[in-house]
């Protein structure tokens, strides 16, 4: 079983002072506020209320942190961290404004991170929101996963050409770094459950879970 689905809830930050002071791993999952985000997690996570999906898209503002560990481990090995959605419209200003700021912070300057996932809808991928999103983070040379959710919206032809397109997308901007981090794509639905062991690998891999490692690895050395 999949260390991923014993993930729990620890904490919700609204200011980066508050992230948490430890050293293990994190990834995050980033989003438009409609491309299934908090759905997606769920999925990855064998759960169905681990991270709250709103009806109304953009109502969650703050970074949210979820430990991976075994049953009764005293303390985390990796956290996956739900950041606010983006994209919003119903927030005030000032709100907004403090919603930018802790999100781009926290992608270009949490050292821990290990990673980011990355969901877009897969019938309207990289909007000028979700490339903002990919230049904030390019910057820290840490890998990029694109998650082209809703999959099951589109016929078999049209997600060939999205995945397609990305995959595109993400090749021009490696095309203009001299040392481009990984970059890579996949279609996803949790309606169909599509994709989800391609992904839950990706997490476990940037996570260093025992799961992500090949049986003599994890074993251990040989005994005498």
């Amino acid at each position: 079983m999949s260390l991923l689905q014993q993930a729990r809830f620890f904490n919700t930050v609204n200011h980066l002072r508050d992230l948490p002071a430890t050293a293990v791993p994190e990834v995050a999952f980033a989003g438009r506020s409609n491309a299934g985000k908090s759905t997606a997690i769920n999925t990855l996570c064998s759960q169905k209320r681990l991270a709250f999906s709103s009806r109304t898209p953009g109502r969650t503002q703050h970074i949210n942190f979820f430990t991976v560990a075994p049953v009764k481990a005293p303390d985390p090995i990796g956290f996956l961290v739900d950041l606010p959605g983006y994209g919003y419209a119903e927030v005030s200003g000032s709100a907004k404004y403090h919603w930018q700021g802790l999100l781009s912070d926290y992608v270009q300057s949490r050292t821990q991170l290990a990673g980011l996932i990355l969901m877009m809808d897969a019938r309207r991928p990289f909007t000028d929101l979700d490339c903002q999103m990919v230049e904030w983070f390019l910057p820290t040379g840490k890998p990029i996963h694109v998650l082209l959710t809703k999959a099951d919206k589109l016929t078999n032809s049209e997600n060939a050409t999205a995945l397609r397109e990305a995959k595109r997308m993400l090749a021009d901007y490696a095309a203009q770094m001299e040392n481009p981090p990984a970059m890579t794509a996949q279609l996803f639905s949790s309606l169909k459950r599509r994709g989800i062991e391609e992904a839950q690998r990706v997490v476990a891999g940037w996570l260093a879970l025992p799961e992500s490692l090949p049986p003599e690895a994890s074993a251990g050395a040989p005994q005498a």
